[in-house]
């Protein structure tokens, strides 16, 4: 079992800057594929970034690429998500997720979630 807490979100301007990070316990963090999902009023949720386990490869929503970075700290089972150049349409509750594989078909592959937090961008 896996436990997953994320923390950093809130309110904004456009073109501002949040760090959400999400704490890890229980089982090996560094075994999992971490990714952040997120979803907005009346849409499904989608995915945004995924990061193996050892932090050598990433992968972003194309609408993200070059904004957001995703990053982990193995040794403080805490994977981090630093979004810049924020806009309205990045509003949403963001959720950490512990993955078994890293590819395509992400939300296939989420074997835990967060409880989510929520990210504002005012315009």
């Amino acid at each position: 079992q896996v436990q997953l807490v994320e923390s950093g979100g809130g309110l904004v301007q456009a073109g501002g800057s949040l760090r959400l990070s999400c704490a890890a316990s229980g089982r090996t963090f560094s075994a999992y594929t971490m990714g952040w999902f997120r979803q907005a009023p009346g849409k499904e949720r989608e995915f945004v970034a995924a990061i193996n386990w050892s932090g050598s490869s990433t992968y972003y929503l194309d609408s993200v690429r070059g904004r957001f970075t995703i990053s982990r700290d193995n040794a403080k089972n805490t994977v981090y998500l630093q979004m810049n150049s924020l806009k309205p349409e990045d509003t949403a509750v963001y959720y950490c997720a512990a993955l078994t594989e890293y590819g395509s078909r992400w939300s296939a592959h989420v074997a835990y979630w967060g409880q989510g937090t929520q990210v504002t961008v005012s315009s």
